[in-house]
């Protein structure tokens, strides 16, 4: 259904010393996601993955590269055929509390983009009222405002939000993040049981490897723009391929694997992000201190 191909995208400013420089955050990027499928993708805070989420929605297009959406490739659609098209491909951002206009009530929010697409009042009450069941949100709730209701609500009604569009495939960006570890499991398995009843694609974004596994069936590791690795869960969980991969796992709690020298780098004191540095820059015989690409079987 989804495809990235060599996708690039360069943020474009002045140094200090007023020269024109570009900033890779998202370098060569390529992966796809099959119809119906939930694919993971993971990596530490800072390392594109929010940009190339914009970037496939053509938010922000990619400097260059394509995003083949069900055969069409949407670099090529004019703004108002990419405006149509964008109605079947959804984003729910890390914070519910941004992504609401706490001066509009949930069912104005909710309204939004069916007024824009000609949905009359009656089936837009039927549909909102739904969605909100949906989502585990009263619909008697939805003359409320965003202040009344707690982080979880508010993430929630986003995600309904989200849905109004009927959109086929959907991008969750960090969308627990915020939440109570708690609600965070409540959420997940929200998102989970929406996808196989209305049979959604989903492009899962996390910082958190754990969460990723447990959503995803498939995995793609970033770092520093690129993908260094990506593979089933099972195989990414069993055999991981590069280091920075295995320096994820090796994070989480209870597991092993972790090298006598990144032991005691974090014994040191040393943070979890600068030891991944340290682990990918000397473990490749290039030049570059970037890690090598590992990909597992398709």
């Amino acid at each position: 259904m989804i495809q990235c191909r060599n996708v690039v995208k360069i943020h474009r400013g002045r140094g200090l010393d007023g020269l024109k420089r570009g900033f890779k955050a998202v370098d060569d990027v390529s992966f796809s996601i099959e119809k119906n499928g939930n694919f993971g993708l993971v990596g530490e805070s800072g390392c594109g993955k929010t940009t190339l989420a914009r970037a496939i929605l053509y938010l922000d297009p990619p400097t260059s590269g394509k995003v083949i959406f069900d055969g069409v490739d949407l670099g090529s659609l004019g703004l108002r055929q990419l405006r149509t098209f964008r109605r079947r491909m959804q984003i729910v951002f890390q914070d519910p509390h941004s992504s609401l206009d706490p001066r509009m009530t949930v069912y104005d929010s909710l309204s939004e983009g069916l007024i824009n697409i000609g949905v009359d009042r009656v089936d837009r009450t039927k549909k909102i009222s739904r969605l909100l069941d949906l989502v585990g949100i009263s619909s008697t709730l939805s003359s409320r405002f965003p202040h009344e209701f707690s982080t979880g609500q508010r993430q929630r009604i986003v995600i309904a939000r989200a849905l109004t569009m009927d959109p086929e495939f959907l991008i969750l960006d960090e969308p627990v993040s915020n939440l109570d570890v708690s609600i965070q499991a409540q959420v997940i398995n929200l998102l989970l049981d929406i996808k196989q009843e209305l049979k959604l694609t989903y492009l899962f974004i996390s910082h958190d490897i754990n969460l990723v596994a447990y959503m995803c069936d498939r995995i793609a590791v970033m770092y520093r723009g690129k993908i260094v690795e990506q593979s089933p869960t099972d195989e990414l969980f069993s055999n991981p391929k590069n280091e920075y991969t295995r320096m994820l796992l090796a994070s989480i709690p209870g597991s092993s694997g972790l090298s006598d020298a990144i032991d005691a780098d974090i014994a040191r004191g040393g943070s979890i992000e600068n030891t991944a540095r340290h682990v990918v820059s000397n473990s490749t015989s290039r030049t570059s201190d970037e890690p090598d690409i590992a990909e597992g079987t398709r």
